[in-house]
């Protein structure tokens, strides 16, 4: 039998050592509690994020090994590059985080469901709407093509999920998020569970225990979100030329 810790309903700012997580299934912490912007960003702060499906209790995670991305490595490839020239797609940061979560909520082909649940958006969505949950989205004129959005804390970026209506779509909003995170110094976007799609777009794992140390550095370095509400809409070739999000004229 599978013994959990039971999160406390009122302590929102304890969790179990990461290191104590179940071997199988891999990275399994705990259950219960809330999805309170407190006790997520403190799981988050500790490497640790939730993963349940409607109807399960709140499930919390920190597996071994740890999926992320370098943000200087992560850079549009040949093929993507060719694709991208001469559209006039643009990019955007937090221009429609609501519909960029429910896109990625939007069951895919073969699937019965989606671990998005309502009440994820709406933990999300108040974590936003505090300053820390973040989306990049790709827009073909005024269609939504493709987004990714995530939890930022300090010079750490958590990606939780990314969506695409147009072949390439998900990918150059993930480029152009690595592209703005390495404007800011940020050098790991966590992607939290490896799978062939995250591997063959350039994500690496690493061992928990280096994961924890990056965690622990990166999420208490001064970083002010208000730079996230700043940034224009910017032309996709700006990601294929390799120019930054402020770059003018």
């Amino acid at each position: 039998m599978i013994r959990l810790p039971r999160l406390d309903d009122h302590a929102t700012d304890r969790f179990p050592d990461p290191r104590s997580a179940l071997l199988q299934p891999n990275g399994l912490l705990a259950f219960g509690g809330d999805l309170s912007p407190s006790r997520l960003l403190t799981a988050y702060a500790h490497g640790i994020f939730p993963w349940f499906n409607e109807g399960e209790p709140i499930l919390w995670w920190s597996p071994d090994p740890r999926c992320v991305f370098h943000t200087d490595h992560l850079r549009p490839n040949r093929s993507l590059r060719r694709a991208l020239k001469g559209t006039l797609w643009h990019i955007s940061v937090d221009r429609a985080f609501g519909r960029v979560m429910e896109a990625c909520a939007a069951p895919r082909t073969g699937q019965s469901g989606t671990w998005i649940s309502p009440a994820m958006i709406d933990a999300y969505s108040a974590l936003h709407e505090a300053g820390y949950a973040h989306s990049v989205e790709v827009w073909d004129e005024d269609r939504l093509v493709g987004g990714v959005y995530g939890v930022s804390l300090g010079h750490l970026f958590c990606g939780e999920s990314m969506f695409s209506a147009c072949s390439g779509g998900s990918k150059l909003a993930l480029y152009a998020l690595a592209a703005l995170l390495r404007e800011w110094e940020f050098p790991l976007i966590d992607a939290q569970v490896s799978n062939d799609h995250l591997l063959g777009l350039g994500a690496l794992e690493m061992p928990r225990a280096a994961f924890l140390k990056n965690v622990a550095h990166l999420t208490t370095a001064p970083f002010d979100q208000d730079r996230w509400r700043q940034l224009p809409a910017v032309p996709a070739q700006w990601i294929v030329d390799g120019k930054s999000f402020t770059t003018t004229g």
